[in-house]
This record gives C-alpha cells, structure tokens and sequence, in this order.
C-alpha cells in the first residue's frame, strides 16, 4: 500500500502551502492613504516637511503609505499618517470646536467615529492633518510632540491659502 501521494515538483504539503502564503503576502504592508493636491506654494511648504520629519514618532518608525508622495507619511502599524496640504476642514468654522496647542503648534481636534483622532494644523501657511488610530489614542498627543518641531520649522504662522 503507497501511502504518499504525488505533489508537484516532489514538494511536501507544508511546503506548497508556504510558498502559497509567501505568495498572498507582501512584504511592504503600507497603508494606503488619498494624497492631497495643493496649489504650488503650498507643495513647497509641504515638500520641505517631509525633508525634516523625525524618523520615529512616539517611538515608532516611519513606514511611509501608498502611494509614496512627500506630501504624506506615516509611522507604526496600525499607522500614524500625516497628510499636508489638505483642504480647510468645515470644523475649523465652528467655534464650539475642539483645539490644542501642543509645543507651539495649534491644532484643531476631531475624534471620528470609529474612536480615532484627527488634528489639523491652525494658523498655519499649509493645513497639515495627523490622524492618530484608535489603537494607538492611549498615547494621547505624544505623536503631535514628536511632529511639532518639524511642523514649526517647516510650516510658517500665517493664514493657508
């Protein structure tokens, strides 16, 4: 009585299931974030950001999304993502509005529904949006400390276009 089977190439079954897996996954996980489209001055601002950014926020290393643009970036997984230049968000004219200031650095605070946070930068040449995963919200603002000395250096005070 044979009790092997024949397997393609002669490999064994936990091998083909692992090159299968191998094959499903990928090794650059990013996350996949919309990527904003300012005017030009506003891309300048942006692109020197990313010029500066810390390479670990709140201790995690950068793992920049999909797809790759100097206008977003993003740390850890689940992912903090930054994206500058996006639009003035419809909140920032309610004056019942949350912000903060963190290290010099204003920030108007939306919590979304699905318990994650968004800031956006206030008065500032370029809006710069950090959203903050409800996986990682125990950290509290540890990840706008991390980010603010880049923002100042990169972003003037001013009014965005």
């Amino acid at each position: 009585m044979n009790f092997f089977r024949h397997r393609p190439f002669g490999l064994p079954a936990f091998a083909l299931l692992l090159i299968a897996a191998a094959g499903c996954s990928s090794a650059d996980d990013a996350p996949s974030v919309a990527v904003p489209t300012p005017g030009g001055a506003v891309t300048k601002l942006c692109d020197r950001l990313d010029g500066v950014l810390p390479k670990k926020v709140d201790g995690l290393s950068r793992r920049d999304p999909e797809p790759s643009s100097a206008l977003t970036a993003g740390w850890g997984d689940p992912a903090i993502i930054l994206r500058c230049g996006v639009e003035r968000p419809a909140k920032m004219a309610d004056p019942e509005a949350d912000g903060v200031e963190v290290n010099g650095v204003g920030w108007l605070l939306e919590q979304r529904s699905d318990k994650s946070f968004r800031f956006t930068t206030t008065l500032r040449k370029a809006y710069v949006e950090v959203t903050i995963p409800a996986g990682r919200t125990a950290d509290g603002m540890a990840p706008l400390v991390s980010l603010a000395p880049a923002i100042k250096e990169a972003v003037p005070e001013g009014i965005a276009d």
